[in-house]
């Protein structure tokens, strides 16, 4: 007998939390989310860990979707890359010391993927040819980030400054302070996008100051 399908859009089912406008700061509560995470150091733009890191997370992600859907009848969108970023020193990401930075790249996933559906998968990715050497360090995680500050930035990764800066004026106006790491969501693929037309959510875990 087969099972019984079902169709899951977290984009679709949470776009009020993914729908920020340019140059509008907003306050929004975000419901936990399972990810699927891996953390690395160092500057994104020539880490190769970094782009291991993303090969690792689609290549688990569309393992799992079609795995899942064919076992299960659990079909889900694939979301966008999300990153978290982290220093000792916040000052490192508006002064563009990409070398100290940490990140944590992650994919979100319906709940219903369990730890069981992550090892199988990862399984069957290793097995395929050029495996992504980052595979083994993907994890499955809850992320609950709460009250959260966030705004569409609209161009070059390497402009986001200003957009950063008002985003942090937001915060300080509304009477908050930071709570949990710098969150950005990439919704343009930079390999299809131009980078003027390139578009970023900045979120920000946020707490009463």
């Amino acid at each position: 007998m087969a099972a019984k399908s079902e169709k899951i859009d977290l984009w679709t089912e949470h776009k009020r939390l993914f729908s920020p406008k340019a140059g509008k700061p907003e306050l929004v509560r975000l419901p936990p989310f399972t990810y699927l995470m891996v953390d690395g150091a160092g500057d994104p733009n020539t880490s190769p860990d970094f782009r291991e890191a993303i090969g690792a997370l689609y290549s688990l992600a569309y393992t799992l979707k079609f795995s899942l859907k064919k076992s299960k009848g659990l079909d889900f969108r694939v979301m966008p890359l999300s990153g978290r970023f982290h220093a000792e020193d916040p000052r490192v990401f508006l002064e563009g010391r990409k070398q100290e930075w940490k990140w944590t790249l992650m994919l979100a996933l319906p709940s219903q993927v369990t730890a069981a559906d992550l090892k199988a998968a990862r399984a069957g990715a290793q097995a395929r040819k050029n495996a992504s050497p980052a595979l083994p360090l993907v994890r499955r995680e809850v992320l609950r980030e709460g009250l959260c500050a966030q705004v569409l930035h609209l161009g070059p990764y390497a402009a986001e400054k200003p957009t950063i800066e008002a985003l942090h004026a937001f915060i300080a106006e509304k009477g908050l302070t930071f709570a949990g790491s710098h969150h950005e969501i990439y919704i343009a693929d930079p390999n299809r996008t131009a980078p003027a037309r390139l578009k970023t959510i900045v979120r920000q875990p946020v707490r009463k100051a």
